[in-house]
């Protein structure tokens, strides 16, 4: 059965020894590295200390026989890096999981590389087992990027294929590893509500994602799959994004355009400053599983948005930017942000917003705003739903 993953899935124990010695004698992996690591030094003396950081990290990576192992040897560093650009990481909802039962986590998206990294952060940290991770093909330029993540309990999604057969084929073996790991091997799976970051600030679940997990079970009804796979709604809720200048750039170029082209290394650039930029506070919410029938993608996609959005964190600076926002909605009757949050925590995020703004061009000003102001409308929209019902 494995056979027909052999592309996309994860590497597995057995595997891990000679995936980290290949990883130990790539050039490219051990430059990145050596930039991350000591940027001033990576030119003129980058060949003196390429043998240095691999030794460092063979010593490290002594004795690691397992992808259990890797993490638990890892998690310290990640620790250190999730810490060191927020001002704390809280999480909830991990009452609602069934310690032995695997999940389909399905989350907002908003950060490459980070938003997955929460939910692992948070269920390391809860004591539950980690997922597998899903991660598209447009982000594995190189060997060792793809060496690194598939160690990490990622598997791959071929999003770079355009032919219409082969991306169905692509979908329906992406279908059948994702029933396959949580009915077969147990083990859970991480994957973003749509493709793509909402670069506005707009979360909403692509429903042709949820009819992808039913592809490969064409022969039960829809319901019995929603059942089978447990799905976890997930809310990922960041008080600042590292990337919002260049989301509202992106944004604005679009509309004045009608298109975008990412310049080449653009995605590597988002990946390392959606790491290291500063945060403010971070909160992952683990809501309920969904257990309703659910006869169809588009109502099953409704409720996932109802949870993701509702459960959504917002912090000052979301009504902060509401306030400015030009889609206000007085029927929606949204508090001002001075009358719910007080003293210091009002004064840091209004210095935090002014100067997020002033950094901001003035065209591209709007899309600044809609990012921080959208989960605001979208939350408040549900409440007024959920009093009208």
């Amino acid at each position: 059965m494995m056979g027909e993953f052999e592309a996309i899935r994860p590497y597995n124990d057995a595997e891990v020894p000679a995936v980290l010695q290949r990883l130990l004698s790539d050039d490219a992996f051990l430059g990145t590295l050596v930039r991350f690591r000591f940027p001033r030094l990576a030119g003129p003396f980058g060949w003196l200390l390429r043998p240095l950081v691999a030794h460092l990290l063979a010593r490290e990576a002594k004795g690691i026989r397992s992808v259990n192992e890797l993490q638990d040897r890892i998690e310290p560093y990640v620790d250190r890096t999730i810490e060191h650009a927020t001002d704390g990481v809280s999480y909830s909802g991990v009452e609602n999981l069934q310690p032995g039962r695997p999940y389909l986590f399905i989350a907002n998206h908003r950060d490459i590389v980070m938003d997955p990294a929460f939910v692992n952060y948070s269920l390391y940290h809860a004591r539950h087992p980690t997922p597998r991770i899903a991660i598209g093909d447009n982000l594995l330029q190189k060997p060792f990027v793809s060496d690194l993540m598939r160690l990490n309990k990622s598997f791959i999604v071929h999003r770079s294929i355009t032919a219409r057969r082969e991306k169905l084929a692509a979908y329906q073996t992406l279908s059948a590893y994702i029933n396959h790991s949580i009915r077969n091997d147990g083990q859970s799976i991480w994957i973003a509500q749509a493709e793509g970051r909402a670069k506005d600030g707009d979360d909403r679940t692509d429903s042709a994602i949820l009819k992808m997990f039913h592809m490969s079970r064409k022969g039960e009804p829809f319901a019995e799959m929603v059942r089978e796979l447990h799905l976890i709604p997930v809310s990922i809720s960041y008080e600042y994004d590292p990337c919002d200048q260049a989301k509202a750039r992106e944004l604005q170029i679009r509309e004045a355009t009608g298109e975008y082209t990412k310049a080449p290394g653009e995605d590597d650039a988002s990946i390392a400053l959606g790491i290291t930029g500063y945060k403010g506070r971070v909160q992952i919410h683990f809501g309920r599983e969904l257990t309703g029938e659910f006869s169809d993608a588009k109502q099953l996609a409704a409720e996932l948005d109802r949870q993701i959005l509702g459960n959504y964190r917002l912090f000052p600076v979301h009504y902060l930017a509401y306030e400015m926002s030009t889609q206000r909605d007085p029927a929606l009757a949204v508090p001002s942000a001075a009358s719910l949050f007080k003293g210091e925590e009002l004064l840091r995020a209004q210095a935090e917003w002014n100067r997020r703004l002033a950094a901001c061009p003035e065209e591209q000003r709007p899309f600044l705003i809609m990012q921080y102001a959208n989960p605001v409308l979208n939350q408040y929209r549900l409440k007024q739903a959920e009093a009208a019902a």
